[in-house]
Formats: structure tokens, sequence, C-alpha cells
């Protein structure tokens, strides 16, 4: 790939991806919201954001996303859960990538490999849910993956060559993840971009509308 856009360039992954693309001389172009003040939640933001520049992009990848918002921690039982910090996660975590993928359809070549990523998490996972609890942030993640696999099918018919897929980072050393890592294994933001990375280089047009873990397993939804 020769040209990325990358939202959420500020964030703990969002930085480390725009660096490790830069160190492969691909040409990075990077929106946060406190950089740039792209609200992904506000198509009027994301419209404007994206509607300033010109592509074609060879990537473009979504790295926004949190698991506290305005301080409502992930529920552990169905007692916790609110209405205000389910349309919070819904907010960010899904209609934001939606936004920006809407608006970022022109910005992909119609010809050509390219590739749409959004982060999403295994716990948005149906399938592999054991544990239950984080009900709104599980939900949120579940209805980004539908997002962008019901997108994969309808850009396949415009952008025969383009891989839209949802990604599983695996838990990563950022703020985002510090009181939640717990017992799992975690690894610095900088190898999980490479971890990423890796996984969309190996992937093609059959792969698009799919969800990835960091090692490049096939998640069910």
């Amino acid at each position: 790939m020769e040209t990325a856009l990358i939202i959420g360039s500020s964030g703990g992954i969002g930085t480390a991806l725009s660096n490790t693309l830069t160190a492969r001389g691909v040409a990075v172009t990077g929106l946060s919201r406190s950089r740039d003040g792209l609200d992904v939640t506000d198509e009027a933001s994301v419209e404007a954001a994206l509607g300033a520049l010109k592509g074609p992009f060879d990537l473009v990848f979504v790295a926004t996303g949190a698991l506290e918002i305005n301080k409502a921690k992930p529920e552990k039982t169905l007692r916790h859960v609110t209405a205000d910090a389910m349309i919070d996660q819904f907010k960010l975590n899904t209609v934001g990538p939606s936004l920006v993928l809407k608006h970022a359809m022109r910005l992909l070549p119609r010809k050509g490999r390219s590739v749409f990523a959004a982060l999403s998490a295994r716990v948005g996972s149906i399938g592999d849910n054991r544990l239950g609890g984080w009900y709104s942030y599980r939900t949120s993640k579940a209805a980004l993956n539908q997002m962008i696999h019901s997108s994969a099918i309808e850009l396949a018919r415009t952008h025969k060559d383009l891989i839209c897929v949802a990604l599983h980072p695996g838990t990563v050393e950022t703020p985002f993840t510090e009181k939640y890592v717990g017992h799992n294994p975690s690894v610095p933001a900088s190898d999980a971009a490479a971890n990423l990375l890796s996984v969309l280089d190996d992937l093609n047009p059959d792969d698009t509308g799919k969800f990835f873990d960091w090692q490049g397993k096939e998640v069910p939804w």
C-alpha cells in the first residue's frame, strides 16, 4: 500500500499504526478528535473532515473506540445497564465507524486492492461469548461487526478488490485498557499495530466482510 487514512490517529493504536506505516514508506493522513476536532459520532464533522480529502487511499483504518465513556464502566450485571451508557457506546463504537465508512467510500479506489478496517473486539462475538456481562460494549461491537459484514456485501458490487473487515487487536497496553488487562497477556501498541498490518497484508478480496483477530484467525460472529 502507498497511501493510508487513519481515523483516531492520536490514540494508542492509531499512533502506532501511523508510525509503522510511515516507517514503511506509506503516505499517512491522520485524523483525530484531539488534533483535528473530528467527532466521529457527528455526521457533519465526519462529512467535513473526509470531504476535505482527495484520496484515493489504499487503506482506511478506523482506530477509534472506548471501554468507558462518561465514567460508565463495563457492566458486570444487567442491574448496571443504563440507556445513556448503552447509547454512548453505540454512538462511538458503532455509529462512528459506520459514518466514516459512509463518507470514505468515495476515497477508496474502485479498481485495485484496497482495505477498510475497523477495530472491533472479540467480546463483540456472539458465538464466542462465554462470560456474559459488559453489555453495552459487547453489543456495540456486535453491531459494528454487522455493519462491516453488510457493507462489504454492498461495496463488493462497486469496489470488487476492496477488503472490508473487522479486527480484534488483542489486549493492547494503552490507557484504553490499563484497568482491564487482568490476567490476559498484553502487548505494546507498536506490536499490536505490526500484528494487525501483517494480518491485512495477507488478506484478499475473498476475505471481505469477515472478522479476524491479531493472529489472522477468523473470529466467529
